[in-house]
């Protein structure tokens, strides 16, 4: 038991090292696009500018996959959502007051939503999103063809060691045509977002459409050694509008977006031999054993129901043998001869 605590702690736990964390860089620049046909928009190209979330650059961002669009509202006057609330009559509708989930002012009427439902009217924008029906299959899903190029730098500032993944068979002419896979292409940048998610457990489709409440991680190397980037996928709803002017009246398209957020996260730990911290683990060791003993034999002498058999093993008891009658002790006569001697001599 002593001999595997000591071999864990120097083998294992490397106790024969020092080590120091590491600091890293990582800058990422997605490519693709993706074209839509929709009623009151027309065909639309979608490009980075458009179906990236925060811009490029960051280690953390969304890719937008799908996507409901409501066209041309502009400020005025119309009938809430029912999930604003239903009504029967205006009194039901509170002038000047905002439910939860409204989109709008109340005005104190109540009017009709569709042919069965009544809401109460309120001032905003108009009409009022719609978000029953989510587009099967996803918009956007050319997304899962869109390649993600990643540049990471790290350093191990305690040693002065850097490393990135730009290693040299890693040049122009090879990333022009490259795409990472775990085997045939382990140290290429640049990375297809539907390998990513395929590798992360998921079918892109299904995930594409809408949000699916996941959380998935997904492990991929950049380099053979040192350190390992990997991935942390989440699926998130988020919106936006894009305003313009017609005719002097202010619009804009309202858009609720279904997309993929993908967290770049970099961990890494780098050790080096030192003297120091090899003589402490093995001091510390030393001072283990004698401890073990010392506990060891409070156990079996004290403990234990057995105790007297094992104070019976471990000591053994001499008697005290004296001279008997008429004998004399040949050591305390030696001695005392020895004693008389020496009061002669002097």
């Amino acid at each position: 038991m002593r001999r595997r605590a000591g071999g864990w702690v120097f083998v294992y736990e490397k106790g024969y090292q020092t080590s120091s964390g590491l600091i890293s860089s990582v800058s990422v620049k997605l490519k693709g696009l993706a074209v839509t046909q929709l009623p009151g928009l027309g065909p639309q190209v979608w490009d980075v500018a458009d179906y990236v979330f925060p811009a490029q650059g960051d280690s953390s961002f969304v890719v937008m996959t799908n996507f409901i669009m409501t066209p041309q509202q502009t400020q005025g006057y119309c009938a809430e959502h029912p999930e604003g609330g239903t009504c029967m009559d205006d009194s039901g509708c509170t002038p000047g007051k905002a439910e939860r989930k409204a989109q709008g002012i109340r005005t104190g009427k109540c009017v009709a939503f569709n042919n069965t439902v009544q809401t109460c009217e309120i001032f905003g924008w108009c009409p009022v999103e719609v978000d029953d029906n989510i587009p099967c299959p996803a918009l956007l899903r050319e997304a899962e063809n869109f390649t993600l190029f990643i540049k990471n730098s790290i350093s191990f500032p305690r040693f002065k060691v850097n490393r990135r993944n730009l290693v040299e068979q890693v040049n122009d002419a090879y990333m022009k045509t490259c795409l990472y896979h775990k085997i045939l292409h382990p140290l290429c940048p640049v990375f297809k977002l539907g390998y990513v998610i395929q590798e992360s457990g998921w079918n892109f489709s299904t995930l594409a459409e809408k949000d699916q409440k996941a959380e998935r991680q997904t492990f991929l190397f950049l380099t053979k050694s040192f350190y390992r980037p990997h991935w942390k996928l989440l699926t998130i709803t988020i919106g936006f509008a894009r305003y313009f002017v017609e005719n002097g009246t202010n619009y804009r398209h309202l858009f609720k977006v279904f997309g993929i957020r993908f967290d770049i996260l970099v961990d890494g730990k780098a050790g080096k031999f030192d003297i120091i911290p090899t003589m402490t683990t093995i001091g510390s060791g030393i001072g283990i054993f004698g401890v073990a003993t010392v506990l060891c034999d409070l156990l079996l002498l004290h403990i234990l129901p057995k105790r007297h058999y094992y104070k019976q093993k471990k000591f053994k008891y001499a008697e005290a043998m004296g001279p008997g009658a008429g004998e004399r002790d040949p050591a305390a006569t030696s001695s005392t001869l020895g004693l008389q001697e020496n009061m002669k001599t002097s």
